[in-house]
């Protein structure tokens, strides 16, 4: 069971987050099927929120923790670039 943030899985998100960050390089400009990309950032987002429930039923509350984030980030990122309608909702969403 784990339950508590230690400083080796901080260190961990740490690492892999800003070796992601260095690794990002923005694209030119390129044409996609908007309602695929909607539906892909939607079942990235059920599918960490279905693995955070799995980590919550096992007691692995800190990696449950982990998944809901990125599951609230692809639904946050979505809404962010317009692939999904949240009505203007700034309290569930970072759009305005």
């Amino acid at each position: 069971m784990n339950n508590k943030i230690t400083q080796e899985k901080l260190s961990k998100y740490f690492d892999v987050t800003s070796r992601a960050i260095a690794k990002v390089k923005i694209n030119s400009e390129q044409k996609f099927d908007w309602k695929s990309k909607a539906e892909d950032f939607l079942d990235m987002a059920n599918r960490y929120f279905s693995d955070a429930k799995h980590f919550s039923e096992r007691g692995d509350i800190v990696t449950a923790f982990a998944a809901l984030n990125y599951a609230h980030g692809w639904l946050d990122a979505g809404a962010r670039l317009g692939l999904f309608d949240v009505d203007g909702d700034s309290e569930l969403f970072t759009v305005d």
